[in-house]
């Protein structure tokens, strides 16, 4: 390890076999956790490139617990680590995507740069976490999404979690974390803090067989905020929107700031899923389930699937499936 830091502070990089065999070797424990910090502090002070984040990327997927479903399944996530701390926008848009008719096997994990995650929300409620394959196939049959709390699934972080929690601050762990799915969604619509990492994620999904769309806002959101222009990228390419190009309206921050505790984003998030919430926060939330539709589906316009979105929340569908999903407990 003392080698490969080396190389790094000298600004050279890994390529993917080397990225990959590190963080086998990591999860493996053969690396003390001041090397480990090292390693990770390398990657806030200069980019990761594509082949590291694939050779990472590989690495997790290796070591993880895999889940397959019969039906394709869809991903609405983002990496976090945008330091906005918007309410819960990708959870609330998976519970509607749900609702739309889109099976969704949701990742998620205790929140690093925001109050409250989507494994800190969830487990408010009182879900619990399980990496029970027969469960969680059974939540996608009867709720249509199931929720994967990221440590059950990836014994690979145990080694590496106690020194992401110390440093508090977003690592090249959150930008992993889409790519890791251990479902192997065949959808997924993804939300990067940033356009470098945008284009890199674009770049790798590009080879695979996803239907996705990789989204950023212009003003540093790992979602689509509203409060300015954002872009998205897919197969066909590279695409720019204002709010106003959607009929939407455009929005301050303080519009879609999440709670102080968990319990204030919980209100948040019960309030909107009710669809009691503002006109911002609900066109933000139906703005991204809108988005994720229109990745699973492309025949369909994106007018058309924000229009289902709404459908789905405000008739109580979403809802709905949330208490669903709560219910079906061990």
């Amino acid at each position: 390890m003392k080698k490969v830091i080396n190389e790094l502070i000298d600004h050279q990089s890994l390529d993917k076999a080397s990225a990959r065999q590190v963080l086998i070797d990591m999860a493996s424990g053969q690396y003390n956790p001041s090397q480990v910090a090292s390693f990770i502090t390398v990657y806030m002070m200069r980019s990761i490139t594509v082949a590291e984040l694939e050779g990472f990327r590989d690495a997790m997927l290796e070591l993880c617990i895999p889940v397959h479903f019969e039906e394709p399944v869809m991903d609405v996530c983002g990496t976090g680590g945008d330091g906005k701390n918007t309410f819960n926008i990708s959870t609330l848009s998976s519970f509607i995507v749900a609702a739309a008719g889109q099976p969704v096997a949701k990742h998620g994990n205790y929140g690093v740069s925001s109050v409250s995650g989507s494994s800190n929300i969830l487990e408010h409620f009182g879900f619990k976490f399980s990496n029970d394959i027969n469960l969680l196939k059974r939540s996608v049959a009867e709720a249509n999404i199931c929720f994967m709390h990221a440590p059950l699934f990836h014994p690979a972080l145990k080694n590496v979690a106690p020194i992401r929690k110390e440093l508090g601050v977003k690592t090249f762990f959150n930008m992993l974390g889409p790519m890791i799915n251990p479902a192997f969604p065949s959808k997924q619509l993804v939300g990067v803090f940033n356009l470098e990492l945008a284009r890199q994620y674009a770049y790798i999904y590009q080879q695979t067989q996803k239907d996705f769309l990789i989204v950023h806002a212009l003003d540093g959101y790992d979602e689509v905020s509203l409060t300015g222009g954002f872009k998205f990228y897919s197969n066909e390419g590279e695409h720019q929107f204002e709010p106003e190009d959607l009929g939407l309206s455009r929005l301050m921050q303080s519009d879609i700031g999440g709670g102080a505790s968990v319990e204030a984003s919980a209100q948040i998030f019960t309030k909107i899923l009710s669809g009691e919430g503002t006109q911002a926060q609900n066109e933000v939330v139906l703005v991204n389930a809108g988005l994720a539709l229109y990745a699973a589906n492309r025949s369909k316009s994106l007018e058309q699937c924000i229009g289902e979105a709404k459908e789905a929340l405000m008739s109580g569908r979403a809802m709905k499936t949330f208490k669903k999903l709560i219910s079906l407990q061990p």
